[in-house]
């Protein structure tokens, strides 16, 4: 799927006007461009599929803890930002916390931060997001165990609405044996 910028700037020329403005004022006349080129950068994500990400960024290497099922990888405190697919509001000061047991490949650290960034670059649902990324750890490293930890501020909620503005969601994400073994969650949790 490829982002159409000219539809998205023939809606926003619409949407200033809706909003009782005129899209051809001079601060308003590129803005159409503007927000269309925004949109092509922040929704890249919406060209790939969770295969398509893992394949992206799938560079693995021989995991020297093979077969060792105590070693634990953890990634925490990667920065993101996503839009909520309810009312394209923001969600922010967005931490994901990434974590997996090797199944014989290790990933190169920077990917899981690329694989959460890109993920997060589509219309989103927090707990999705933590989904999205976990497949994608999965598909790239071939380990079950997965877990994904992710703490955001919605816009939804902080800027408009309720307007709490220290309301912040926690969602997890886990997989294989990160659902049936309360030891390794234990060790996950004295990560953080």
């Amino acid at each position: 799927m490829a982002i159409d910028k000219k539809a998205i700037a023939e809606h926003i020329k619409g949407i200033i006007a809706a909003l009782g403005d005129d899209p051809k004022r001079e601060g308003l006349i590129e803005t159409p461009d503007r927000v269309a080129g925004m949109y092509e950068e922040v929704f890249e994500g919406m060209n790939y599929s969770n295969k398509e990400i893992a394949e992206m960024f799938g560079k693995t290497f021989d995991a020297p803890c093979s077969g060792d099922q105590d070693n634990l990888i953890v990634v925490k405190d990667i920065e993101v930002f996503s839009y909520c697919e309810h009312h394209l509001a923001l969600m922010y000061n967005m931490k994901v916390t990434v974590a997996y047991i090797p199944a014989g490949k290790v990933l190169g650290l920077s990917k899981i931060a690329r694989i959460s960034e890109m993920a997060a670059k589509r219309l989103q649902l927090q707990e999705r997001l933590g989904s999205d990324i976990s497949e994608i750890i999965s598909m790239a490293t071939g380990s079950e165990d997965v877990a994904v930890i992710i703490e955001a501020c919605h816009s939804c909620m902080t800027a408009r609405g309720i307007k709490n503005t220290s309301a912040a969601t926690t969602t997890t994400t886990f997989s294989g044996r990160f659902r049936s073994d309360q030891s390794l969650v234990s060790r996950l949790a004295m990560q953080l």
